[in-house]
């Protein structure tokens, strides 16, 4: 599937200079002309959003502060927790034999329930997640689940906000090395892999894995560090 660049007339530039954009389907001119007030809070939410030093420096845990101011500020727009779950009836009929004096058919009603996946964000018709540096797994859960919310008309669009991979890992390491530590502890951070960003979620979007949804990619670089020129 071809990527295309929509977000390149409808985004900020002073969004646009802080972190890479990548999209499937005109998810950017689709989110501002069907969903503005949404589109509007992403922006709100990037512009205000940064890196800061504490979060290349700490380990987070489960959830890092980074991922929780994030959540937290769509939360604060009205933005909540979602998943959409799948039921399935299926009813049996067998005819009656009348030579054997059956009159009535009989029905058997059995249901198959399938729980969806948990996005972490949604409102109005738009889905949204923050993967900062989770198992790459993540990303076809997300994908997923943006499909299933797509297919079933709850969304028309969804933004999967994740990292740059090599550039965001050498900043930090530079700036753990400016905070004194050896360069064995410097390189640990944003080491691994097989963890979430940009490189392992571009080929799921080139290969259609979202089937109809739009998504648009957004990719946290180190232009999005504390104190950072925004001009």
């Amino acid at each position: 599937m071809e990527l295309t660049g929509s977000w390149e007339r409808v985004l900020p530039q002073d969004v646009v200079r802080r972190f890479d954009f990548y999209e499937t389907r005109q998810a950017g001119a689709i989110l501002r002309a069907v969903d503005g007030e949404q589109f509007d809070e992403v922006v709100d939410v990037l512009r205000r959003f940064e890196i800061r030093r504490a979060d290349l420096v700490r380990p987070g845990g489960q959830e890092s502060r980074l991922a929780q101011r994030f959540n937290a500020a769509f939360r604060d727009r009205g933005w909540r927790e979602a998943r959409v779950d799948t039921e399935i009836t299926l009813r049996l009929h067998v005819r009656p034999y009348r030579a054997a004096g059956e009159e009535r058919a009989t029905e058997t009603t059995t249901s198959v329930e399938n729980p969806g996946y948990l996005v972490d964000n949604f409102k109005g018709r738009v889905a949204l997640d923050l993967e900062w540096n989770a198992k790459d797994g993540n990303l076809d859960r997300d994908i997923a689940a943006y499909r299933s919310l797509y297919d079933a008309g709850f969304i028309d669009v969804a933004v999967l906000v994740t990292r740059t991979q090599d550039e965001l890992r050498s900043f930090a390491r530079r700036v753990r090395l400016a905070e004194g530590m050896d360069e064995a502890e410097a390189k640990k951070m944003l080491a691994t892999t097989t963890t979430t960003n940009i490189d392992k979620l571009l080929p799921r979007l080139r290969r259609g894995d979202a089937g109809g949804c739009p998504v648009l990619a957004v990719a946290i670089t180190s232009r999005a560090f504390e104190n950072a020129a925004r001009d």
